[in-house]
């Protein structure tokens, strides 16, 4: 038995190109917006609307499903403007995601293995995601929401939003390197006092 068989896939889902853009839209009659389910290697941009739909509720996240047996999948999450929440739900057996999420990310990823991050998602994303956190039924999270469930490796990297592109790793490594993120890491105090003792 496959792990897709417990999601409703339509014959949408089949007729979806698994490369270049993908403009998502509001679909009140699916549970997801936007659904690929296919066995070829996906390389897709998402892009988010900078708006919102006419009957689409106020307080939506807009929803996402990927999913592949064994082909390897990398996905870019492009937006715009903020406002726009969305769920993004990875499913595959054994291969390997890489994830470029908007640089403006504030929320929760669940990732079945231990995932690995870029120097730009370190610099200037990590102090507002949370991962593998334990969350009870009753916080009703209602922001931005990554989950992958992969055996694979999983590498999530940075959307850049104000440039529209994806991160410039040579730019973003020497800025880890030399300590220009946009936010310190807290300095340890430590009690040098032990040195003037006799």
């Amino acid at each position: 038995m496959s792990i897709y068989s417990n999601c409703s896939m339509g014959s949408d889902s089949e007729r979806v190109q698994p490369s270049g853009t993908h403009k998502i839209h509001y679909n009140a009659l699916s549970d997801y917006d936007f659904m690929l389910k296919t066995s070829k290697p996906i390389d897709i941009s998402l892009a988010l609307p900078h708006y919102r739909a006419r009957n689409q509720p106020v307080d939506h996240r807009l929803a996402m499903f990927i999913s592949t047996e064994t082909s390897p999948i990398k996905l870019k999450v492009c937006r715009a403007i903020p406002r726009c929440k969305f769920f993004l739900d990875i499913r595959t057996t054994a291969s390997n995601v890489t994830v470029w999420l908007p640089s403006d990310f504030r929320g929760h990823i669940r990732c079945s293995g231990t995932p690995s991050f870029s120097a730009g998602f370190v610099n200037r994303m990590i102090a507002n995601v949370r991962v593998n956190e334990a969350m009870s039924m009753d916080d009703n999270w209602d922001g931005d929401e990554v989950w992958v469930d992969t055996r694979g490796l999983v590498t999530f990297r940075m959307w850049d939003v104000h440039t529209n592109a994806p991160e410039s790793q040579p730019k973003e490594t020497l800025k880890r390197i030399f300590g220009s993120t946009s936010k310190k890491l807290p300095e340890r105090n430590f009690n040098w006092d032990f040195l003037l003792e006799d």
